[in-house]
């Protein structure tokens, strides 16, 4: 299990967009569970949608692509690297993600191989999928642009 303070150790995104609170499970470069307790006092829910707030799927989308970030980023070859999306396939979403929610991320690779990347993503609640797909990523250079 991994705290959000060595979640940031590993990965580079802080407030408001780190949206991993703890690692439960990780294998480096194989998979990894994470939890995102959704909290009404999230940024995002001040404009979507004021007085039905929900949770933008680009950002659960973000929640997984965290989760995959700290099991790729844990390989010493990794270490210090930016990993960044190339794709994003056969994203489905199935259940609204509301405040008090607490979002299951789980991430299993796919292929990994030469910097490059395919990750099978979940995000459940209660048991029940909110979103599911693939998704595509490079690890490159930090001081790439």
């Amino acid at each position: 299990m991994l705290s959000n303070i060595e979640i940031q150790n590993i990965i580079p995104h802080r407030y408001p967009f780190l949206l991993i609170d703890k690692i439960e499970e990780v294998e480096p470069g194989k998979r990894a569970v994470a939890i995102k307790n959704v909290s009404i006092n999230e940024p995002f829910f001040q404009g979507h949608f004021p007085g039905n707030p929900i949770m933008p799927g680009v950002l659960i989308v973000e929640a997984m692509a965290q989760t995959a970030c700290v099991a790729g980023l844990m390989l010493e070859e990794n270490k210090g690297k930016l990993g960044v999306f190339t794709g994003i396939e056969s994203m489905k979403f199935r259940r609204q993600v509301v405040p008090g929610d607490v979002l299951r991320l789980e991430a299993e690779f796919l292929v990994f191989k030469m910097g490059m990347g395919k990750v099978k993503v979940t995000a459940t609640v209660d048991g029940q999928v909110a979103a599911q797909g693939e998704i595509k990523f490079a690890m490159i250079d930090q001081d790439k642009k």
